[in-house]
C-alpha cells in the first residue's frame, strides 16, 4: 500500500550530477516503491534544481533503517558543530 506521504521543501546547497556540481533548490522526501533499490518500499530523497531540468537531480532510495541512521547522523553532526561555523555560505 502506498502512503502518498510527501514532504517538499526549499533547500540551499549543491549536488554532484553527471554533468558536474550544480546548485540545488528543492528537495522531496517520500515513502514509496523504489525504482532501483531491491525492496517493496523505501524512503526516497530527491534533491534538484528544477530550472535546470531532470539532469540536475540526485536521488536516494534507502531502507527505513538506513534512512533513520542517516537522519540521526545528520542531526548529531549539526548538534555538535561549533555554533560559529553554522553561518550562511559565502557566495
Amino acid at each position: 500500500m502506498c502512503t502518498y506521504q510527501t514532504e517538499k521543501l526549499t533547500v540551499e546547497g549543491s549536488a554532484k550530477t553527471p554533468s558536474g556540481w550544480t546548485k540545488v533548490t528543492d528537495a522531496t522526501v517520500y515513502f514509496d516503491h523504489p525504482v532501483h533499490y531491491g525492496a517493496g518500499h523505501a524512503l526516497m530523497i530527491d534533491v534538484m534544481n528544477p530550472e535546470k531540468g531532470p539532469s540536475a537531480r540526485v536521488a536516494l532510495e534507502l531502507s527505513p533503517e538506513s534512512a533513520r541512521h542517516l537522519a540521526t547522523a545528520i542531526l548529531h553532526t549539526l548538534d555538535t558543530v561549533p555554533s560559529g561555523l553554522l553561518s550562511e555560505p559565502t557566495p
